[in-house]
């Protein structure tokens, strides 16, 4: 690495076994809990050094699920000008994402980006999707196991982490966060991506080496806590159940819609008579905090695994955090 420029070694479907060299900065990687404002911020610091944004989020490939996820498309244009986004509005809703699919089609997106010799910004809250480009995670796709499935047919959430943290715990493997699994559905995947992982032993293509300086949006407890509570009553009345409502309407499963956590679960259970609207809503809004929680729990995990993360206060003007990552990206 020599004054913020880098060699990046890319072996992908695209290019196989490909030296390239690209003489280009270092990507920005911002990060922070929901409601932090860290969209906001990578749309403002785009327009700054003419940077295209590639979206770490899990949910927000999903097309026709905009509120419920967030997308906050509004703030991608700023001034007239719209700002490149990639990864968002990608596939159809109803179907089941995973980290797979995100770092190949994270790789893809870098690829051609950085051949077009343009500054990436990495910007989103799904540490795991975040850290499994910036870490090279080895990735293959991982297919069902029926047999496995229909052993864990009937165990309870807490049995079925129970068994995901022993997994982890002989595959000395960060690809699942306990806190992130808040489904039977989602446990009972994890527990299969890890049992083939450790029955199948892979080398695996090396995955990019990926220099990023990483920045994470810092918010204080308390006024995260307030801007989430009004964040969920604005989608509410924004549309947020008509919306959700619509995707049930077009024949897409219920168990599909709550397979994706949080707005989609509770909301989902309260459109099908499981809870009443006040259930739904005291529900969906502890869990959003606990998710918060988890979040930032999971970003000083990265740290721990020795990751170097610049902390930005929320509190300061968009200017004096646009300065402060500018200084850092020289």
């Amino acid at each position: 690495m020599l004054n913020g420029f880098f060699c990046l070694y890319l072996q992908s479907k695209v290019t196989l076994s490909a030296t390239v060299c690209l003489f280009m900065r270092k990507m920005i990687t911002i990060l922070g809990p929901t409601a932090s404002g860290k969209t906001s911020l990578a749309t403002a610091l785009a327009v700054r050094i003419g940077a295209e944004i590639i979206s770490g989020d899990s949910r927000q490939v999903y097309r026709n699920m905009d509120i419920g996820t967030g997308k906050d498309l509004d703030d991608y244009l700023i001034d007239g000008r719209q700002i490149p986004y990639h990864l968002i509005d990608i596939v159809e809703p109803g179907t089941k994402y995973n980290i797979y699919e995100y770092q190949h089609d994270f790789l893809n997106v870098y690829d051609e980006i950085t051949k077009r010799g343009v500054p990436i910004i990495l910007c989103g809250g799904s540490g795991l999707y975040i850290e499994s480009v910036l870490n090279g995670y080895k990735l293959m796709p991982v297919p069902q196991n029926p047999e496995l499935r229909k052993q864990l047919e009937g165990k309870g959430l807490a049995e079925l982490t129970e068994i995901l943290v022993s997994l982890k715990q002989q595959n000395h493997s960060n690809m699942h966060n306990t806190t992130d699994v808040d489904t039977s559905q989602r446990a009972i995947r994890a527990i299969e991506i890890e049992t083939y992982y450790a029955q199948t032993p892979v080398e695996g293509r090396n995955a990019p080496i990926i220099d990023s300086l990483i920045i994470g949006v810092n918010i204080d407890r308390e006024e995260r806590r307030r801007k989430i509570t009004d964040r969920l009553k604005q989608r509410l009345d924004n549309g947020m159940i008509d919306e959700i409502k619509s995707l049930l309407d077009k024949g897409i499963p219920a168990e599909n819609l709550i397979y994706y956590g949080l707005e989609y679960k509770f909301i989902t259970e309260y459109l099908i008579g499981k809870t009443t609207y006040k259930e739904m809503y005291e529900g969906l809004e502890i869990a959003i905090h606990q998710f918060a929680k988890r979040q930032m729990t999971w970003f000083r995990g990265m740290e721990r695994r020795g990751f170097t993360i610049h902390w930005v206060d929320a509190k300061n003007s968009m200017e004096e955090n646009i300065k402060e990552i500018e200084r850092l990206w020289q």
